[in-house]
């Protein structure tokens, strides 16, 4: 197919912490390639999912939720975000169903308004609102920006989703196909096997901890001839009482971590894994401009 009956182009996911930015990535791939917690502030990088049309492609980014910066990771993250909105054809603005516009979304707007291309206003979480409250969000919205599309949609359970796509496909320009059929993100695997792991850490501690742990892959050996691939990763904390949290009496958390996050790595990559875990600390590594790269929270 030629360049001029194919259309491509990015896709920017903003909002704010915890609305459903990964959750919806994840839908419109069919696959889980972001993680997702119910803890704001979960998605650090910029995540590129590659949606497919038959004549087209659209390269949806993921981003951190916009937030007030406090500290080197959150300011890496927050800018993360604000520079996925450069450089794009389309921003998806999402918001929840079920939470009137605050000071967040205000902001969010007011970055907007400098934007030069098209917005649709993407409202999350439909199943948990009745349709006058939803009628009465959408106005409050575009009484404040005039929007390309309204879409409401439930990305946990697809409602809505399809209808986005197609939305989406007309605002695409004319383009090359970026990336082949058969890839999902062009994120490599030793990124997303990190990011499982943090996933699990997330989901099964609590607090400040989730916020003072990074997860680095030390080595990814691929054995075909038994079916298998042996991973060894280091979780970086920044305090003793946290590794004794991860590692748990007797190393029950570590144990459960690891094999929660094994079963993921391992429908990732389509084998068995074996996935071995190690917990170092590295006191205020989210303030260290050096751990921070290592880690990949860092501008090269």
């Amino acid at each position: 197919m030629t360049e001029q009956n194919f259309s491509s182009g990015y896709v920017a996911i903003i909002g704010r912490p915890n609305v459903g930015k990964s959750t919806l990535l994840n839908r419109v791939l069919g696959q889980k390639i972001a993680i997702t917690s119910n803890k704001p502030q979960t998605t650090r990088n910029r995540i590129l999912g590659i949606h497919n049309y038959p004549d087209g492609q659209a390269l949806f980014v993921d981003t951190p939720g916009i937030h007030k910066a406090k500290g080197k990771l959150n300011r890496f993250m927050v800018d993360q975000a604000v520079g996925a909105c450069t450089d794009v054809d389309l921003i998806l603005f999402l918001v929840e169903a079920n939470d009137s516009p605050g000071g967040g979304d205000e902001y969010i707007l007011k970055l907007l308004d400098k934007s030069k291309v098209p917005v649709f206003l993407i409202i999350n979480k439909i199943d948990l609102v009745k349709p006058p409250k939803l009628l009465s969000l959408i106005q409050q919205y575009t009484e404040r920006f005039e929007f390309a599309q309204v879409i409401p949609v439930s990305a946990k359970s697809g409602n809505g989703v399809p209808d986005m796509l197609q939305a989406v496909k007309p605002y695409l320009p004319q383009g090359p196909q970026y990336y082949p059929n058969d890839m999902l993100t062009d994120q490599p695997e030793r990124f997303i096997v990190a990011e499982l792991v943090r996933e699990k850490i997330m989901r099964r501690t609590s607090e400040e901890i989730p916020y003072g742990v990074g997860v680095q892959v030390d080595s990814f050996e691929d054995k075909p001839e038994k079916n298998l691939v042996v991973i060894q990763a280091t979780i970086h904390v920044e305090r003793d009482s946290h590794k004794k949290i991860i590692v748990g009496k007797g190393g029950h958390m570590i144990r459960t971590i690891g094999q929660e996050a094994r079963k993921d790595i391992e429908r990732l990559l389509g084998t068995r894994v074996f996935l071995e875990l190690f917990v170092r600390v590295d006191k205020d590594w989210s303030q260290n401009e050096r751990m921070l790269r290592e880690l990949g929270y860092s501008k090269k």
